[in-house]
């Protein structure tokens, strides 16, 4: 069984509609996905308590309780267990990153988000677990040339000492819709960008949480340069 942690210390970066979503896309692409929710919110909860199927998809818990329910789960034949993490304390999301195979920083192309990106990365090196960054409710690109605000989040993270998902999720209006027939993207329109996103998303994931094609890494640095040569920009030379 493999763990994946979906962290943001900040609020409104959309870690629950990260974590509902890879947990559906998980399901629909056939692995056998369980969400936990510990964070006090219960906005999983919220989301997914009107499924057919939410009893054997969903486990309420909190921090201390995780390790108990990773175990649950390891026996229950449950191949990937994804954690909506709480924001804080720190204790508790420390509890989550113990057992974690993977830890899914979320954060939005924003100063304040990207701050609490790098509290989120300080955590789990801390810890000594393996992580990731995914930017969510980006702007989408427009005629294939990113915005201002993805590019310079994605410079930003080059510091980050994490790679950096090479999908970024983008702000579209079909993740509430979805949500409001507690279903996810995927479900709801499985030929729209947001489900390809989500998809493309899943895969990165769940091949990183497999060991597979860890070696080279795409990070920050490496999508921007993409970026900037699409667009017929120069890169800035770093130290």
């Amino acid at each position: 069984m493999k763990t994946l942690a979906v962290m943001s210390r900040k609020g409104g970066a959309g870690k629950t509609t990260v974590a509902v979503n890879l947990t559906l896309a998980a399901r629909v692409m056939g692995v056998r996905a369980v969400l936990a929710d510990a964070d006090p919110m219960r906005s999983a909860c919220e989301v997914l308590k009107g499924r057919d199927e939410a009893a054997s998809v969903l486990f309420e818990t909190s921090a201390a309780k995780l390790f108990t329910l990773t175990q649950a789960c390891q026996r229950g034949g449950v191949e990937l267990l994804i954690i909506d993490t709480p924001a804080a304390p720190e204790a508790d999301v420390a509890e989550a990153v113990k057992v974690a195979d993977l830890c899914l920083a979320v954060a939005r192309p924003t100063y304040l988000d990207l701050a609490a990106a790098v509290m989120s990365v300080a955590v789990i090196q801390r810890l000594g677990r393996e992580g990731l960054i995914a930017l969510n409710q980006c702007p989408p690109a427009r005629n294939g040339v990113e915005p201002p605000a993805v590019l310079k989040a994605f410079e930003a993270l080059r510091f980050a000492s994490l790679p950096v998902a090479p999908v970024a999720l983008r702000s579209r209006v079909v993740y509430q819709t979805a949500f409001a027939q507690a279903r996810s993207v995927m479900e709801m329109d499985g030929g729209g960008a947001a489900a390809r996103e989500v998809q493309e998303l899943f895969g990165h994931v769940w091949r990183q949480l497999n060991g597979e094609g860890r070696a080279p890494m795409r990070t920050a640095n490496d999508d921007l340069g993409r970026t900037h040569a699409r667009a017929g920009l120069a890169m800035v030379p770093t130290a």
